[in-house]
Formats: C-alpha cells, structure tokens, sequence
C-alpha cells in the first residue's frame, strides 16, 4: 500500500467527486460572504496600500485587487487580496489547522476563476477541496507545529491554497502531489510577527504561494518526493526533533489533531461540516474571545460596569496566552494581540469593534486604566482541556465567574445568516455607500449561481468611495 501522504492527498484533490452535501456548500458560502465582509474595510488599511505599491509593477494582468481599478497577475492580486483579508485579524478561524483558511484560500481561488472565467459553483468545489487537505496537513503537524511558534495560517495555509488552485486547474494525480511538494518550499510564517503588517501578508504568501505551486506542477515542474513525511520532511522539521516521540505518546487528542497525516479516510469526515468555523465577534485574535464573551456576559446578568470592579483575572489556557502576548500595547495592530486591552474595552465601552483600533482609542485612559486590575493566570492545558474562566471581583465584594468553552459564532453557537449580514453591514459602513453595498451583497447572495465568479471581484474593484 503506498502510505505518502502526498501521493494520497494529490489522488483525493484530483478524483474525488463534486457531490458535497448542500451543507457543506452552505458554509462555503458563508465562509465567502464572511470573508468579503472584512476584506471591504482590510482594502482601506495602510499595509494593503503599501504592499499594492511593491507588487503593481511586477506585472499586471486580469485578475482583480479589492479597491483598486488597476488589475494584476493572477499570484500578485491573490497576494495582495490574502493580506487584505487578513489585515484586521477579523477573518474566520478553522480548528484542525488552528489557521485562518478563507483569508488564503478565497484570494487564491478567485484570482484563478476570474482569469479562467470559471462558475461560482467551482470556486464552492475548489473550497470544500483546499480547506479538507489545509484540515489534514495541520492535523498531522499540530498541536506541537503551531504552539511552538508557527503560523499556520501561512505554513499549512499554502497547502490548502495549493490543493484549491490544483482543483480548478483540474491537475491529475500526480501533478497535484508535484503542487503539495513544491508548496512544501513555500512554508513559512513565525508568530513572531503578530502584531505588525507582516502577520496578514503571511496570508497573501500563501495565497501567492499556492497559485504558484500549482501552476508549476502544471508545468510540469519536478519535486521531491519526501517533503511531507520524511526524514526532513515538513512533519519533522516543522514540529521539531521530538516528533516521533510527541506522535507516539499523544493522549489527549483536540480537532483531530494527532501528530499524523490521515490517509485511509481524506475526506471522511467532510472537515467543513464536522469542524464549521470560528467566526470572528470581534476584530482581534481569537484566542481572547472567550474571555470577551465572558465579561459581557457577566456585565448583562449583574449589571456592572467598570467602575464597580477591583479585579478581573483571566484563567485560560498558556497557548491562549501564547497568542495575546502584549500587555501593554502602543499601536492598533499590536492591540488586536492583546489580552489587556481586548477585555479592558468590552468591560471599559460595552464592545469591541472596528472603531477601537485607531491610535488615538487605543491610547485612551478608559481602557488604558483597566490593565493594572487584569491579570493573567494560565492553565498548561489544551483549550480543549480547560475553558476559560473569567473571576470579577467587584467593590461591593461580590465575587462573579464566567466558564466559556467556545467563543460566539463557533461551531457551539454559530452566527445565523442574519448575523453574517449584520457584520457584512458594520464592515461596510463608512467605506462604500449604500447603494454599492447592496450591489454588493446582491452579487455574494447570489454566489454560487454566478456563471462567471469573477463578477464579484470586479463589483469589488471598483466599489470604493473615500472613506469619511
């Protein structure tokens, strides 16, 4: 029996049948509208105007950029429009890779329909294909690959993007396992980074990366054959020199995340459908929402506000910590990382949104004062292990806890359609106007019908008033 993962995992891209159940479509589209949503207010940030200016001169093509009429090659949009999607970490978060995945797959995706005209429906296709295999490679690297300081978004998300654009390429065989080897050379991103512009153009590598790697293996290009599992394969270099020993003692297993690539069921279970996704309330890391939910949660029971607390100390899980690791933050990127400053604005304003993270808010005294009364108390457990506990001690000597062991909009408690749209509407206010925003919304509603996907990256090239 051939065991490489490789070999397996390019045969599932290339022959596995079109024929997913409507739910699964469903949350594709979902995904797509989720995604957009955040990529209208990403297209106004500064990273994603600098990063336009480095890469509009490599080569311009017919592929879109969101917000600007100039359109570029298929691999320079896909980058861009990752790094856009990403620029305000209020992207979508998927449990068996712990990666971003729409941020990196949706860019990838669309710059190869709308080049190739390709259906609304093939892009759904291509989706359900890229994240199942983005599920497989990041369950047989994590936990270890991602808690030791990789991003996963950019390391295991150019695979999923690799297995997308194969897909749409209708690659065979063996050249999508050609694009997963040469996408292994692609791999990279350290957390290192959260914090600065460079943590979203990771996702713009990646989506960059994946067109790349597929379209070389169309080439025809050679690659080696042990770069997933192997002796310096991604498995063991990525995870480290226990490996092994990490693979083999594994007791306590979250998301399907086992230290090994799956290889008689690829696509059992369907990922999208067992996992769902990690929907984003707030636009910073995720590893804070559930003690976000928390605070909010007690402030509406008992009627509190910040001015009636003495202390709040957060238990979660170090690895959550890991995530949130500014505790004094000076600029809006590095806030978005922060424990402080997240719980310190829903206890200080009643909510976290888009309009907390400009200088001059993050700076403010009202939230700024609440960080010497938060403290921090991990747990070394999984998340899975240990939910977040929220501990309010209030002046009137009231004692107050919260448990949250998924955050909103999880698989637990998921937004309705109704709650996509209402966070599609709060994206766009203040960057396009009315009536672009429903042509818009319009064109996503009707996404997966669309004969030509790439209707909807042109809608939102063009769709961008100045921002008052």
């Amino acid at each position: 029996m051939n065991t490489n993962p490789l070999d397996i995992y390019g045969a599932w891209i290339a022959e596995t049948p079109d024929n997913w159940p409507q739910d699964a479509r469903d949350w594709a589209h979902r995904e797509f509208v989720d995604t957009v949503a955040v990529m209208v207010p990403g297209a106004i940030e500064p990273v994603a105007e600098k990063l336009f200016g480095v890469v509009a001169p490599w080569g311009e093509g017919p592929c879109t950029v969101f917000g600007r009429p100039q359109k570029l090659a298929a691999p320079w949009a896909a980058m861009v429009n990752g790094t856009i999607a990403h620029a305000l970490d209020f992207d979508d978060n998927f449990d068996p890779p712990k990666a971003h995945p729409t941020t990196v797959l949706l860019p990838a995706i669309m710059a190869i329909a709308e080049q190739q005209r390709l259906s609304g429906a093939a892009c759904i296709d291509a989706y359900i294909v890229g994240l199942q295999i983005l599920g497989r490679i990041g369950q047989g690297l994590n936990p270890t690959h991602r808690n030791r300081g990789w991003h996963a978004t950019a390391t295991v998300g150019v695979m999923g993007a690799t297995a997308a654009v194969s897909r749409l390429l209708k690659l065979d065989a063996g050249a999508c396992a050609r694009a997963l080897s040469i996408a292994t050379s692609m791999s990279s991103g350290f957390m290192s980074q959260f914090g600065s512009e460079m943590k979203p153009v990771h996702a713009g590598l990646a989506a960059k990366g994946g067109i790349m790697a597929a379209t070389m293996a169309q080439a025809g290009i050679t690659a080696g054959r042990d770069t997933l599992d192997g002796r310096t394969g991604m498995n063991r270099l990525m995870v480290g020199p226990d490996y092994e020993h990490l693979r083999d003692t594994i007791t306590h297993v979250e998301h399907g995340q086992n230290l090994r690539f799956e290889l008689e069921n690829v696509g059992e279970p369907l990922l999208i459908t067992e996992h769902k996704f990690r929907v984003k309330r707030f636009p910073t890391c995720g590893a804070i929402h559930r003690a976000m939910d928390g605070v909010l949660e007690l402030m509406a029971v008992h009627g509190f506000d910040a001015g009636d607390v003495t202390a709040v100390d957060l238990h979660m899980p170090r690895v959550h910590f890991n995530n949130v690791f500014y505790t004094d933050p000076q600029e809006p990127l590095e806030a978005k990382f922060s424990a402080e400053y997240a719980v310190g604005c829903v206890l200080a304003r009643g909510d976290c949104t888009l309009a907390d993270f400009t200088p001059e808010r993050v700076m403010g005294d009202d939230v700024r004062s609440l960080f010497p009364l938060i403290h921090r108390h991990p747990v070394d457990k999984l998340e899975g292990e240990f939910p977040t506990e929220v501990h309010i001690t209030l002046k009137d000597g009231r004692q107050l806890k919260s448990v949250h062991e998924w955050p909103k909009g999880s698989k637990a408690a998921p937004f309705s359609w109704a709650e996509y749209w209402a966070k599609f509407d709060a994206c766009c206010d203040g960057v396009i106007d009315a009536e672009t925003r429903a042509g818009l919304r319009e064109t996503l509603e009707s996404f997966p019908s669309l004969d030509d996907a790439g209707a909807l990256m042109r809608h939102a090239g063009l769709a961008f008033a100045q921002q008052p």
